[in-house]
């Protein structure tokens, strides 16, 4: 058995990123933006009011008067100049006149006609931010997983398209007789279907398109069926027979290259990778947990790798054990654990029950305890390591 590191790495190794493509900003969100992007405008483009008041020249004092000549407004600035003792009406985002150089909020003055007076008390400004405050020509944005807010300074920046990396298509196969999917009769004998729902949510949400394939029965006939329908993926991804039982058929499909077979991991040691026909695999053990935990472990970041993003591997974060626990064993075990808040760090509850079949627990659990191969007693207080999920 090696590693997960090990298995880590040698997954990582199966694929590369997809190609990129242009994508209109709006339908940009979520997508990882593969090239830099630059500004092709400074913001604010002019220097600009901060407030609703009035723009005028020098610093005011209790008591000063000034002529009111013209208004500003967002998308409608006053042409002229502003001269010592005029003042402009000017609405917050107007473009401050040329001459001014401060705004004086509206409730520090008294207006009488065109003349307003500076109130005693008035706070001191200027309220104008300069042109190019936020960003300037030239200024760039890093590759990086576009967030909305990410979108609106693009947009400000005068970028309507971005170059980012194709969704990579990942086919998602459940193997077994004993299986059917929601909404159907089950036998006595089979199960609900459930490990390609939570995976396929898991692949897109990370930036993947995720295809869910008919069911493959257990012959080696409707499996190459079921596995030719993915050829045109980017990573095929399938449940169940990984193991070396009889009905095992997946590690024996004709055209499979192997890079790995069984890790020293719990839950998940059936855990298998290689290429079919040149297409990257990652075969996942059947049980609903193993596949999910394996799926955050292994699938998602070969998701990362794919898209072209530096920060593929999964990242443990540190958390105050909450309870005692005995040594581990030859196999990492990534323990589904709850997480509550902290003084400084969380602290990290590993449920009574870990048995890989219980997705009840999986479904209360927002972390995996992290306890490595011949991991030594941990005591309540003690740092570990986890991941969140």
């Amino acid at each position: 058995m090696i590693s997960v590191d090990e298995a880590l790495n040698r997954c990582l190794a199966q694929v590369t990123p997809v190609p990129a493509e242009t994508v209109p900003l709006h339908e940009a969100s979520g997508r990882w933006m593969s090239a830099p992007a630059v500004a092709q405008r400074d913001q604010p483009p002019f220097p600009a009011s901060a407030m609703d008041g009035y723009a005028l020249q020098g610093d005011p004092v209790a008591g000063d008067s000034f002529t009111v000549i013209g208004e500003a407004g967002a998308g409608h600035a006053f042409s002229g100049p502003v001269a010592p003792g005029q003042a402009v009406r000017i609405f917050t985002g107007a473009p401050v006149p040329e001459g001014a150089t401060r705004v004086v909020i509206q409730e520090d003055v008294t207006r009488d006609g065109d003349r307003i007076t500076v109130n005693p008390g008035a706070d001191a400004g200027p309220h104008i931010r300069p042109k190019g405050q936020d960003f300037r020509i030239g200024d760039s944005l890093s590759p990086r997983l576009l967030r909305p807010n990410d979108l609106a300074l693009l947009a400000a920046m005068n970028i309507p398209t971005v170059r980012a990396t194709r969704r990579p298509i990942v086919a998602i196969v459940a193997t077994g007789d004993e299986l059917v999917m929601p909404g159907e009769d089950p036998r006595p004998d089979q199960i609900i279907a459930s490990n390609s729902f939570a995976l396929k949510a898991m692949v897109e949400a990370e930036g993947g398109l995720a295809r869910l394939l008919p069911i493959a029965r257990d012959t080696e006939a409707e499996l190459a069926t079921v596995l030719g329908l993915a050829a045109e993926a980017d990573l095929i991804v399938t449940i169940g027979g990984a193991s070396v039982g009889d009905h095992d058929l997946v590690g024996r499909v004709a055209g499979l290259e192997h890079s790995f077979w069984k890790l020293a991991l719990r839950p998940g040691k059936p855990l298998m990778a290689g290429r079919l026909n040149g297409v990257p695999l990652l075969g996942l053990p059947g049980n609903p947990v193993s596949a999910i935990v394996c799926g955050h472990l292994f699938l998602l970041p070969m998701i990362r790798a794919m898209l072209g993003r530096p920060d593929a591997a999964p990242k443990p974060r540190q958390a105050r054990l909450a309870v005692d626990l005995p040594p581990n064993g030859p196999r990492a075990h990534y323990m589904r654990a709850r997480l509550t808040p902290g003084d400084g760090l969380p602290a990290i509850t590993p449920f009574d029950r870990q048995d890989s079949a219980l997705l009840s627990i999986l479904g209360q659990a927002d972390a995996l305890l992290i306890r490595p191969v011949d991991a030594p007693v941990c005591h309540a207080g003690d740092t570990v390591p986890f991941l969140p999920l």
